[in-house]
């Protein structure tokens, strides 16, 4: 189902437009790893900060394999584009909604895992858009209290988890809000700490309906099918982009000229079907700064 909420509502300031996924353009964009000093001379010597979430399964995680090894949709597509722009990157782990406040601090240069856009996101950072959001309502296996949408009868005093500091925590409070104008019971809210703990608290009877990236909703059910499934899904109409430190204005255009290039070589579908990750859901790569 679509839903056309004002809360899922985003517009900014266009820097840069590139191409559409599976479209040619006149002269394709190409990696130029050995030109590093010639196109982005602030890039050079410098290893790049990527700030990550490994608990945020298909976008970021652990490789089971060897645990100190990162894998994931975001995690490749970091990698994929700093292998074209020619510079070293280290990622440095932490709480999701930690990696905000870091970019903006200076102490990592960009976020890159799943990071929705928002205007009030990039009044602290800049942004590259190259993908675009579903939402997913996952709920334990059987649906036992029929959520089947975010309309107020069937979410009015359900208690609902939202990953901290999220889109779609705050779509809970506002819809809660309603709740309470209408005469219905309100949301009882549960803030997640990280991804893992808002599948634990559906597994755990201690929450309703988690409301989580579509991608990560998909990857958990995959891997519990006897206990969630998906409620429902929301065509936001969100973009996803990485989050770029505003005074890295060379480094935002490096990301966008290597995911363009990626885009024309093929890699980047790849790192999709890799991942089952729709290609449709890829949008031009564009700059936002407000």
């Amino acid at each position: 189902m679509k839903w056309t909420s004002q809360f899922f509502v985003a517009t900014g300031l266009l820097i840069a437009v590139g191409m559409m996924p599976g479209r040619a353009a006149a002269a394709d964009p190409t990696c130029q790893p050995d030109q590093l000093a010639t196109k982005y001379p602030s890039l050079v010597g410098k290893t790049i900060k990527v700030g990550t979430d490994p608990e945020t399964p298909p976008y970021t995680m652990r490789d089971p394999d060897n645990f100190e090894h990162l894998i994931g949709f975001d995690t490749e597509l970091a990698e994929t584009a700093f292998k074209c722009i020619g510079a070293p990157i280290e990622f440095k782990v932490g709480s999701w909604s930690g990696q905000l406040p870091a970019v903006a601090n200076g102490q990592t240069d960009i976020m890159w895992d799943t990071l929705y856009y928002t205007p009030e996101r990039a009044q602290q950072m800049d942004f590259v858009i190259y993908f675009t959001a579903a939402t997913g309502g996952l709920v334990a296996k059987g649906n036992p209290k029929k959520i089947t949408s975010l309309d107020l009868d069937a979410v009015c005093g359900i208690r609902a988890a939202a990953a901290l500091g999220s889109v779609e925590e705050k779509t809970f409070h506002d819809i809660s809000d309603k709740c309470t104008a209408a005469g219905k019971d309100p949301i009882e809210i549960f803030v997640a700490p990280d991804l893992t703990a808002g599948y634990r608290a559906i597994m755990n009877d201690r929450a309703d309906l988690y409301l989580i990236n579509f991608g990560a909703a998909s990857q958990m059910i995959a891997q519990n099918p006897d206990a969630l499934e998906m409620g429902f899904k929301i065509e936001t109409g969100i973009k996803v982009g990485v989050g770029v430190n505003k005074d890295e204005k060379e480094l935002a255009k490096a990301i966008a000229d290597a995911m363009m290039a990626m885009r024309a070589d093929g890699s980047e579908k790849a790192v999709y079907d890799k991942y089952n990750i729709d290609y449709s859901l890829a949008l031009p790569i564009e700059i936002l700064e407000e």
